[in-house]
This record gives C-alpha cells, sequence and structure tokens, in this order.
C-alpha cells in the first residue's frame, strides 16, 4: 500500500535533515582524516546500501552516521562516533525512536567500548522533553531543532511544513510539490537558517564531537593482581580473615591485570584481563586509534 501524503511529507523532511547532518559532519570528517559511513553502497560492507554494524551478540543495526578512523570504500575503520538523525512530527511516537535510537547504538557503544564511541542524536520537529532528557541520561549528545524553528527556516523559500491530525491530504501534496521544487540553493539556505536560529546548541555539538576525536591520553593504569584466592562461607568468618591477613612477600604469579586509560576530556575506559597476552593486545589497540 503506498504511502499517505502526511507519512510521504515526513519522509521528505527525514531525508532533508539527513543532508543538513551530512552538511555539520562531512568538515569534521575531512578535517579530521575519517571515513564518514553512511547510506550507500560500500564494498567494505558488501555492497550494502545501508550503513550495517553488528554488535557483539552477533545482531546487525542500521544505523544513519558512522565516523571512522582508518576507514576506507574498501576497509572498514574503528567506530570512534555514531550519530542518528530523526524528524518527527507529534510527540506521540517521541519516546518509541527515542527507544530505536539506544536499541541501535547502545549495543554498538558496548561491543567497541574500547574506543569510547561518541554517541550522537540529531533531532527536528517534536520531541517530548523526558525523551530528550533519556537520551541525555545516557550519554548522548542530543543537538535538537525544535518544530517552530524549522518552520521559521522552511518559509524564508515559500514552504510551510507545519500541519494538524486534519490537515488534508492534498495540502501535504501541495508541500511536497513545493519541496520538490527546491533548488540546491534554497535547500542549502534553509540548512544555513536552521543552523543560524540554533547556533549556541549546534556549535556544542559539534565541539563534543570535535572533543571526542582530538582527546589525548593522559594516564594510562595498569595494576597487575597477585595472591591467593580465599573463598569464605561467611560475612563474620570474612571479616575475621580480614582483620587477621597479613601480607607477605610471597611471590605469586598475576590472576589479572586491571588496566585503566584517562583522557584530558574527562572520558574513561576501564578493562580487567587475565591473560597478559590479552593486556598487550589491548593496550596496542590504543596505539592505533590515538590521535596524532
Amino acid at each position: 500500500m503506498a504511502d499517505s501524503p502526511a507519512h510521504a511529507f515526513g519522509q521528505k523532511l527525514g531525508e532533508f535533515l539527513e543532508i543538513l547532518a551530512e552538511y555539520l559532519l562531512i568538515p569534521v570528517a575531512t578535517k579530521h582524516g575519517l571515513y564518514l559511513d553512511r547510506k550507500e553502497p560500500r564494498p567494505a560492507r558488501g555492497n550494502l546500501k545501508k550503513a550495517t554494524w553488528t554488535d557483539k551478540y552477533g545482531s546487525k543495526h542500521d544505523l544513519d552516521y558512522v565516523l571512522e578512523g582508518g576507514g576506507s570504500v574498501t576497509k572498514l575503520g574503528d567506530p570512534l562516533a555514531f550519530v542518528e538523525v530523526a524528524w518527527r512530527k507529534g510527540t506521540r511516537h517521541s519516546k518509541n525512536k527515542v527507544q530505536e535510537i539506544q536499541g541501535a547504538i547502545l549495543p554498538l557503544v558496548e561491543t567497541n567500548s574500547h574506543y569510547a564511541p561518541f554517541a550522537g542524536v540529531i533531532l527536528a520537529g517534536d520531541f517530548t522533553a523526558p525523551s530528550i532528557q533519556q537520551l541525555k541520561n545516557l550519554n548522548f549528545k542530543v543537538l535538537y531543532f525544535t518544530t517552530s524553528m524549522a518552520a521559521m527556516a522552511f518559509r524564508k523559500v515559500g514552504l510551510d511544513i507545519t500541519s494538524s491530525d486534519t490537515t488534508p491530504d492534498n495540502d501535504y501534496l501541495a508541500k511536497i510539490s513545493t519541496y520538490n521544487a527546491l533548488t540546491q540553493v534554497e535547500r542549502l539556505q534553509v540548512i544555513k537558517q536552521m543552523i543560524m536560529l540554533h547556533q549556541q546548541e549546534v556549535d556544542g555539538f559539534i565541539q563534543e564531537l570535535e572533543n571526542s576525536l582530538t582527546r589525548q591520553i593522559t594516564l594510562v593504569r595498569v595494576l597487575p593482581l597477585h595472591g591467593v584466592v580465599y573463598e569464605i562461607t561467611s560475612v563474620i568468618e570474612a571479616i575475621e580473615f580480614v582483620e587477621n591477613y597479613s601480607a607477605t612477600s610471597i611471590d605469586t604469579p598475576a590472576l589479572k591485570f586491571e588496566v585503566e586509560i584517562r583522557y584530558g576530556n574527562g572520558d574513561k575506559i576501564q578493562a580487567t584481563l587475565s591473560q597478559k597476552d590479552a593486556v598487550l593486545a589491548f593496550l596496542q589497540t590504543y596505539q592505533r586509534i590515538t590521535p596524532p
């Protein structure tokens, strides 16, 4: 069944937000020598048209944008930033969309935790404050273009993007026709106007992204844990054991290694590994992804 005119117009606005996102992200990728994975065929992922990434559980996620270190058309790089975009009309679906974004990004952030990737969302339209706060609580960086400001920007080129539940299909068809007739110059004018109306928010989002991509390691802490494991069946006996315990100089093999990496922007990565070779492999990863 064909999409309703209202849904079709919503898709147009969603496509426009992707154009705006690329207007912001491409310069960042170029500046830092990163590959921007997006919805287009790419030999590195078997020419799938979507930017599909797999988490450690084997689940595949179709994403909007991934900034990769060392990536190319033919080679998957290190995922240093995930950015999703969404335009929604009406707040009743905003929570569902936020949960959908969480479900796609959080497993990949966990899978690639050794990169501590940036997780960002570019939203436009109608989203409730609790939905946006939910993303922020999960450490997403959020750039939100409000409906009123977006509508103001589109009016500059003669398009009224506002509507209601009673807007007739013919009005949506007229909006679609007007949108399709916009020139590249006019679309760029709308993008620049939306950015200008949200300049502080845009600058803050890009700065957060830049900080993540350019952060430098300031401290690497490695704690080899030696000793014998004592298994005690009650808390009382455990307290007695600790009170009577005396450290000795007995040479025992390392049971595990705790590694902590700190960055200048406050990011911190921690890992507990049981084998020396695993620790070396973990640290060598950071030789590869540390920016110059």
